[in-house]
């Protein structure tokens, strides 16, 4: 059984005029248990609407969305999210901000003390505990963030765009962190990245949305094991395949990818 499956979901916002906007149609995807799978596609396809709808932040129209044969009704503790800014409280310690959820959740302190030393570690957060979110670099407050989400120890971690803040080297740093943090914890993650080339290097699957409303264009299996080299050619080639893919399916210029 996939961890997550989505059938047949259709997505339409309604307009003040009384015209509706169609996000999402016949979105059909299965995410396997440990698979790491990109979604990439045009601006404004509905690949962050796609992440909302499966973090139970949004409602759907149709179609459905399980977690593990479970309809994904509201949110989860299964289900983490990871967004661009990491939305840290200023008035809180990294520590603090880390530890929100299961102060929320009433993990008993002596277990979430536990929690914190692993996930600060494994974040290189260490010796930033007591530091403030107004202390720290974009990329380290994105580290903050990212072991928010992996504290509560979610089956699912879902991001969305959650390196497109921070400087290039800064971005490589953090997609090497999350290669690593995958391989020790064995999470599935779906990811939203307008970065082919990102996407390429993070994924097991990558997942094309074609223009609005986004439906599933193509779909390509990376099939170099992880961790990879940057420099790879069957990963460059790919990425260049997705993009002509992407010009083909695009009624317009999407000048927001980079290979």
């Amino acid at each position: 059984m996939p961890t997550i499956k989505i059938s047949h979901l259709y997505k339409t916002y309604a307009g003040s005029d009384g015209e509706g906007t169609d996000a999402l149609e016949d979105i059909s995807l299965e995410i396997r248990d440990g698979e790491f799978v990109c979604v990439v596609g045009p601006s404004g396809c509905g690949k962050s609407t796609l992440l909302e709808i499966v973090a139970g932040l949004l409602k759907h129209d149709s179609g459905s969305v399980t977690l593990d044969g479970v309809p994904v009704n509201g949110t989860s503790r299964d289900i983490g999210v990871v967004f661009q800014s990491p939305s840290l409280y200023p008035w809180r310690t990294v520590a603090r901000n880390i530890a929100l959820g299961m102060e929320f959740s009433r993990v008993p302190k002596a277990e979430q003390e536990k929690r914190l030393k692993k996930y600060i570690e494994l974040m290189n957060l260490k010796g930033f505990e007591n530091k403030y979110p107004g202390q720290l670099s974009g990329g380290m407050r994105q580290r903050a963030g990212i072991a928010r989400a992996l504290v509560m120890d979610p089956k699912v971690i879902l991001m969305d765009e959650p390196f497109s803040a921070v400087d290039h080297l800064t971005r490589c740093t953090l997609q090497d962190e999350l290669v690593r943090i995958r391989q020790e914890e064995k999470k599935t993650v779906l990811f939203i990245t307008h970065d082919l080339n990102e996407a390429v290097y993070l994924a097991d699957r990558v997942i094309l949305l074609s223009p609005r409303p986004g439906r599933i264009q193509e779909e390509y299996t990376v099939s170099t094991p992880s961790p990879r080299s940057r420099g790879d050619e069957y990963l460059n080639h790919l990425a260049a395949r997705i993009m002509a893919d992407i010009n083909r399916g695009s009624r317009e210029e999407a000048p927001e990818y980079s290979i």
